[in-house]
């Protein structure tokens, strides 16, 4: 039998997992993203979803870089720690996380810490609800730009303001198959300067809240390749919905090729290699399918990844779970 064949009838077998992630790619419009973005997001639910926190069931630590439009001057930079594990029985789960965002005169530092608790819903299924806690640190500085006219009234510096925040999720998988959906940020945070001209309250930023759904189910073609289609939907008001749907290979529990399409705005190559029980390591480069992509400025965006995952014996995994 083919392996064309093999796929269809497992997608057959597993119709209504698969359905939901048609309807993550459809369930909203209107809607995109302020946050930081990530190609490889499936290795890091953590940081959008903090019902994720210990459910790969071991201490997971994970760094993360990502340089949007090389070449281009104040183009995005992220970087990315997050750290979680399951607590006592495994039902309760802890994490942290430190995001750096820049782009152009703004530097946003996010400090996050994520609780999770999960009820076994069968042989291998789990359902975790997740509450984030977390503190926005925003600086924006206009000096950073050599803007034309310094005294424009519509260049207004933040200094470093701290606003809090919370946020929720559910999370389920089994053996082959995840879902979650959230919302990391449910309070909206208005920065204003009270001090425009006339004294009229002048508006400078505004967030939004995010919400979030990914899903993903890992085929077993044979002994030693596996394939996961997986999809992250993103939305936020007043923009376009923002979808990135993936397919990934794993061979011989240790290479992974992938690729990804993020609609309307780009392609993604991905490879990741498991150099042992406690250390993956992957790659992605991402090119724009917009007009940006053809500017002579824009190299592309590259992101690095790393996990280290730390074991004790008795719960060492046989093979490395691919979500």
């Amino acid at each position: 039998m083919s392996t064309y064949n093999k796929i269809l009838i497992m997608m057959k077998r597993n119709l209504s997992k698969l359905l939901l992630l048609l309807v993550l790619l459809i369930a909203a419009s209107g809607y995109s993203q302020q946050d930081p973005q990530y190609t490889q997001y499936m290795y890091n639910p953590l940081v959008i979803n903090p019902a994720y926190a210990g459910n790969r069931g071991v201490t997971s630590i994970v760094l993360l870089h990502r340089s949007q439009w090389v070449g281009l001057d104040g183009a995005p930079r992220t970087q990315n720690l997050s750290v979680h594990s399951p607590i006592g029985l495994g039902k309760v789960g802890m994490g942290f996380s430190l995001v750096n965002d820049v782009l152009g005169p703004a530097r946003e530092t996010y400090f996050n810490v994520d609780f999770s608790y999960t009820l076994e819903t069968g042989a291998e299924g789990k359902f975790s609800f997740g509450l984030k806690g977390s503190l926005d640190l925003l600086d924006v500085d206009f000096s950073r730009t050599n803007p034309f006219n310094t005294n424009d009234p519509f260049l207004i510096n933040i200094d470093n303001k701290l606003s809090p925040n919370v946020g929720v999720g559910v999370f389920y998988h089994d053996s082959k198959f995840y879902a979650g959906l959230s919302a990391p940020q449910l309070l909206q945070t208005d920065h204003f300067d009270r001090s425009g001209s006339q004294g009229a309250e002048t508006f400078v930023a505004e967030e939004n809240i995010h919400y979030y759904g990914l899903a993903g189910y890992v085929f077993d073609l044979n002994r030693n390749v596996k394939f996961k289609p997986s999809t992250l939907v993103k939305m936020v008001a007043g923009a376009p919905l923002a979808v990135d749907v993936n397919a990934n290979f794993m061979f011989y529990d240790k290479l992974t090729l992938g690729a990804s399409y993020r609609w309307s705005a780009a392609l993604s190559g991905l490879v990741g290699f498991q150099v042992n029980d406690g250390l993956l390591i992957g790659f992605a480069y991402d090119r724009e399918s917009t007009d940006l992509g053809n500017a002579t400025y824009n190299n592309g965006t590259y992101e690095l990844f790393l996990r280290f995952e730390l074991f004790k014996e008795y719960n060492r995994m046989l093979t490395p779970r691919f979500f």
